[in-house]
């Protein structure tokens, strides 16, 4: 199987807000913000693992600004790290307005995505190899970030987490 590296998974996507993807504040609703990330981020992990996926995991979506009716919203996504049959993706949102010249971030999260084959099943995906110092820090992170989604979701114990551990139990007691 061949590897792939980060900036093959890169997508960027952007949608104009209109007025039925807005809520009564004038503001883009979280729901239609999160329904547009995981298609920029499903598609992200299929550039990846070239098959469908499925969305695993959500990782704390925060609202930082709104973006309002008539902005620009563009969404990043880019696989930091794969492992078996799953693949992490780090998303950036940011909102425009066009005619003040004014771009700024909206929110980030990571998302997390299971490459399936023609039964439905898991399958194995590519190794991703991280070139540039931030998509190794990325790349590194993201097995800390594995862990604590895990154990957040009983799929892993604590005793199993390695250096998670510490921060869950205290063995000098």
């Amino acid at each position: 199987m061949q590897t792939k590296r980060p900036q093959d998974t890169a997508v960027i996507m952007s949608e104009l807000v209109l007025p039925n993807d807005t809520n009564t504040l004038g503001n883009l609703m979280g729901g239609k913000l999160m329904h547009w990330m995981d298609i920029a981020a499903a598609i992200s992990s299929m550039k990846h693992c070239n098959c469908p996926v499925v969305t695993a995991s959500v990782d704390n979506v925060s609202f930082s600004n709104p973006i309002k009716l008539g902005n620009l919203l563009t969404i990043e996504a880019k696989l930091t790290r794969s492992f078996n049959t799953s693949m992490e993706v780090y998303l950036r949102v940011w909102g425009e307005d066009l005619s003040a010249q004014y771009k700024y971030l909206s929110n980030e999260a990571y998302m997390t995505f299971v490459a399936l084959d023609p039964n439905g099943r898991p399958r194995k995906v590519p190794e991703l190899v991280p070139e540039t110092d931030w998509e190794k820090k990325m790349y590194n992170g993201a097995l800390h970030r594995r862990q604590l989604r895990l154990i957040l979701g009983g799929k892993m114990k604590i005793e199993d987490a390695g250096e998670l551990r510490a921060l869950f139990i205290n063995d000098e007691i």
